[in-house]
């Protein structure tokens, strides 16, 4: 269970620091919320590649359910940016 947990974390924190990456300009939100979009962003990810019948047959590393954990967590982050009413900051 412990260890779970642990992967959901670090896993929530690449795809969402990934996904962060991926957008333009300065997100204004805190590393726990990059975490726990990046996470919500995986599992809807992944949920939704074998709903549309993705098989990974040869059994090696998923790369297309991560990349759509990635395209999700960004969505995501830009509906939380919008939701909090937070701006991007421009450079």
């Amino acid at each position: 269970m412990i260890g779970t947990i642990i992967s959901a974390i670090v896993v929530g924190l690449i795809v969402g620091a990934l996904a962060r990456l991926v957008l333009p300009g300065k997100q204004n939100i805190g590393v726990i919320m990059t975490i726990i979009l990046g996470a919500l962003g995986s599992f809807i990810g992944s949920w939704l590649t074998y709903k549309l019948g993705y098989n990974n047959s040869n059994g090696g590393w998923e790369v297309i359910p991560f990349v759509v954990g990635i395209v999700v967590a960004a969505v995501l982050i830009l509906g939380f940016v919008a939701a909090t009413g937070r701006r991007t900051v421009k450079r």
